[in-house]
C-alpha cells in the first residue's frame, strides 16, 4: 500500500475514505463531526493525555476463516468495543467503525470534565483566555451544574514570571502538556516540564531555564486555558470585544499570515494565522510584537512644505501641487529615486510608472540583510523584495545602485531626490549632501533625518492601514487587509502616488484598489490573469523559488 491508499471508515452510520495513516480525530472532524479534545494537537506529537476525545469503536465482525462478516449493504457489520477509546492516537483503518455522540461517548466527557474542574479556579471572569477557552466551551456542553467536590482545592503557583513575554498561572493548568512539546518539537528549546504527582503536578520551567525563546507566544496561543498568558496582552481587552482583521506580517520576507486584533483604531494583539504553505500555525515573538510603532505619538499626520527655508503644515491639494511642479520642472536626468522593500506591489507598481513618466535612471531600494533562524525569520528583512524585483523597481541585487545616486547627488547631477518609506541616511547618503537638493520630497510614516529635510513630506500609512498585496520570499502573492486607519489627515501610499503622477503627466489613475491591481496583472505577465479577489486568504505562488 502507499500513501494514496484510501480506507474505508463508517463514522455515526455513514461510510466515509480517508488516506491511510489519517488520525480518527482528523477523520471525524473532517467529516463534520466535533470531537472535544485538549492535549491534541495536529502539528504535535500524540501524548493521550486529556482523554476528552474519547469515542466508541467497532471493527469488522469476522467469520470463522477471518474474513469480514458482510452486511445487506455490503459493508462488514461491526463488533463495536465494549470500552471507548481515544481519538487522537488511533489512524483509521480498514472497516473501522467510530461512534462520537452515543450515550456512552457523552457520560464518559462529563467524567473527564468534572476531574479537570476539581481543582480549576473558578477566575473566568478576570482571565485573559475568556471568551477563547476550550474548557470553559466544553464545561458548557459536557459540564455538571454543581459540583459534588467538597474537599479543598489544591493551591498551585500563580502569576509565575516564567520568561520575559509569559506568565504562569499553575492553578488554571490542565497538563495537556502542548506547550512542552511544542517547545521540544517545534522550538527545539526543552525548557518546560511538569514536575510533582498526582493532583499536585505542575507545570514549570527547567532549574537555571527561563522561557525567553524567541518563539514562546505561541504556546499561550495553543493553551488551551488562561495557564499561560501574554505579558503584553495580559489584562488588556475582553477577546469578544476585538475586531480581527487578516492580513499578513510584515516585519520580514517570510510574510508569515496574521490576524491583528484591534479595536477603536488600536491594536491589542497579533496572532498566527495558519497556512501551510508559509507558516503553518506559528509566529515569531519578536514579530507578533512589532506593531508599537503604529501608535507613537510622533506618527506622520499631516503634509509639510518648506517655504523660504522653513518648514510648515500644508494642504494636500498644496504639497501635492508643489511635489508635482518642482518634478515637472526638473531637468531631464537630475531626478533619483528611493523606493522601499516594505511597499506593496501596488506602489511600486505606480512607483515604476513615476519612474517611466519623470524619465528617472537612478533608482533602488535599501536592502535589509540579517540573520535568520531557518525557520520563520527570513535572512531578508523586507517583506517585499520580490515585488520589488518583479516590478523593476530594483535589480537582482537590492542597493547596488544607491552609492550611484550619492555620487549623483555629490556631483551636483541629481538635484532632486524622491524618497518613499526609506531614511536615505540610513541608505548611505549624508545629512549635508541631502540638504543641497533643490528638491526632496518624501513619503513616510515617522520622522527621520530625511523627512526634516523634506522639501515636501507626505504622511503615509503603516501596513495596517492599507490594503495590497506583496510577494514574500518563495514566490507567493498574498494580500494585505486594512485594520486600522491612518492617523490625523495621513493618507494610504497608493492615492498619494497615484495624485502626484496624475499631477505629472495629466493621466488620472484607478479610482480603487481592485482597479490598480487589474492594470499590474494587465501589465505583469507573472500576474496575468489575477485579480485581489483570486489571491484569497491563503495567497497563490507566482514565482519560482530562488
Amino acid at each position: 500500500m502507499n500513501s494514496t491508499t484510501l480506507i474505508n471508515v463508517q463514522i455515526n452510520g455513514t461510510w466515509k475514505q480517508f488516506p491511510k495513516g489519517t488520525r480518527l480525530i482528523e477523520a471525524c472532524m473532517q467529516s463534520g463531526e466535533h470531537i472535544p479534545h485538549y492535549c491534541y494537537h495536529p502539528k504535535l506529537s500524540v501524548p493521550g493525555n486529556c482523554r476528552m476525545c474519547l469515542v466508541e469503536t467497532g471493527s469488522p465482525k469476522m467469520t470463522p476463516d477471518r474474513k469480514p462478516e458482510l452486511g445487506p449493504d455490503g459493508h462488514p457489520i461491526i463488533a463495536w468495543s465494549p470500552r471507548p477509546a481515544i481519538s487522537c492516537a488511533l489512524e483509521v483503518s480498514e472497516g473501522m467503525a467510530v461512534r462520537t455522540n452515543s450515550p456512552l461517548v457523552e457520560e464518559c466527557r462529563k467524567g473527564v470534565m468534572e476531574f479537570l474542574l476539581i481543582n480549576h479556579p473558578l477566575d473566568c471572569p478576570i482571565c485573559d483566555k475568556a471568551g477563547e477557552c476550550r474548557l470553559q466551551e466544553f464545561s458548557v456542553e459536557y459540564g455538571h451544574g454543581g459540583s459534588r467536590f467538597e474537599e479543598e482545592k489544591v493551591k498551585k503557583p500563580k502569576h509565575v514570571d516564567i520568561g520575559k513575554n509569559i506568565v504562569l498561572d499553575d492553578e488554571r493548568c490542565i497538563l495537556c502538556s502542548r506547550c512542552i512539546r511544542f517547545m521540544q518539537e517545534v522550538a527545539h528549546e526543552d525548557v518546560l516540564g511538569f514536575v510533582n504527582r498526582g493532583g499536585h503536578s505542575t507545570l514549570t520551567v527547567h532549574p537555571g531555564k527561563r522561557l525567553d525563546n524567541n518563539y514562546s507566544l505561541n504556546t499561550v496561543d495553543i493553551c488551551p486555558v488562561g495557564a499561560l498568558t501574554s505579558k503584553d496582552f495580559r489584562f488588556k481587552m475582553r477577546v469578544w470585544f476585538l475586531k480581527e482583521t487578516k492580513t499578513i506580517d510584515v516585519s520580514c520576507g517570510t510574510g508569515s499570515n496574521i490576524l491583528i486584533g484591534s479595536r477603536e483604531n488600536k491594536i491589542h494583539r497579533i496572532t498566527p494565522r495558519q497556512n501551510e504553505e508559509v507558516n503553518s500555525y506559528w509566529m515569531p515573538d519578536s514579530h507578533r510584537l512589532n506593531y508599537k510603532y503604529i501608535e507613537r505619538e510622533d506618527r506622520l499626520a499631516q503634509p509639510h512644505w518648506k517655504k523660504q527655508n522653513h518648514i510648515s503644515p500644508a494642504t494636500w491639494h498644496e504639497s501635492l501641487e508643489e511635489a508635482a511642479a518642482n518634478l515637472r520642472e526638473a531637468m531631464p536626468g537630475s531626478i533619483a529615486l528611493i523606493a522601499s522593500g516594505r511597499m506593496t506591489n501596488e506602489e511600486l507598481f505606480l512607483t515604476r510608472r513615476l519612474l517611466k513618466a519623470l524619465s528617472i535612471e537612478l533608482f533602488d531600494i535599501r536592502p535589509r540583510p540579517q540573520q535568520g533562524d531557518g525557520f520563520l525569520v527570513s535572512n531578508d528583512g523586507n517583506p517585499n523584495t520580490r515585488g520589488a524585483q518583479l516590478l523593476g523597481v530594483t535589480s537582482a541585487e537590492p542597493g547596488s545602485r544607491l552609492a550611484a545616486i550619492e555620487a549623483g547627488i555629490a556631483s551636483g547631477k541629481i538635484t532632486s531626490l524622491i524618497c518613499l518609506h526609506e531614511n536615505a541616511v540610513a541608505c548611505g547618503i549624508s545629512d549635508a549632501l541631502l540638504a543641497s537638493l533643490q528638491n526632496l520630497i518624501v513619503l513616510d510614516i515617522l520622522p527621520n533625518a530625511t523627512t526634516q529635510l523634506a522639501t515636501v513630506l507626505f504622511p503615509g500609512s503603516a501596513a495596517a492601514e492599507k490594503r495590497g498585496s506583496m510577494i514574500n520570499v518563495k514566490g507567493r502573492l498574498q494580500r494585505l487587509h486594512q485594520a486600522l486607519q491612518p492617523p490625523g489627515s495621513a493618507r494610504d501610499d497608493w492615492e498619494i502616488l497615484s495624485e502626484l503622477l496624475r499631477l505629472t503627466t495629466g493621466s488620472p489613475g484607478p479610482a480603487m484598489i481592485e482597479g490598480l491591481f487589474s492594470e499590474m496583472a494587465a501589465e505583469v505577465p507573472a500576474l496575468s490573469g489575477m485579480s485581489l479577489g483570486k489571491i484569497g486568504d491563503l495567497g497563490v505562488s507566482v514565482l519560482l523559488n530562488g
